[in-house]
């Protein structure tokens, strides 16, 4: 399944949780989807990151210190 797919089923699975509620198989997978696109999203957002440099005043490139915690 594409990420496009999941965030299509997360919501497909939202509005039915609002309009009849969910069974528990699909709160489950509700539950796994969105830890899926969460941990997708800040891969992402750390990719993106390690490739910022910072252009110093003086000319100089830096590259940002990398925090550790996860």
């Amino acid at each position: 399944m594409t990420m496009e797919e999941k965030v299509a089923r997360i919501n497909e699975l939202y509005h039915k949780s609002k309009n009849e509620g969910l069974t528990e198989e699909e709160k489950n997978e509700q539950a796994a989807l969105r830890k899926e696109y969460i941990q997708s999203f800040r891969n992402n957002i750390r990719a993106t990151l390690e490739n910022v440099s910072i252009l110093e005043p003086d000319g100089s490139v830096t590259k940002p210190r990398r925090n550790t915690k996860n």
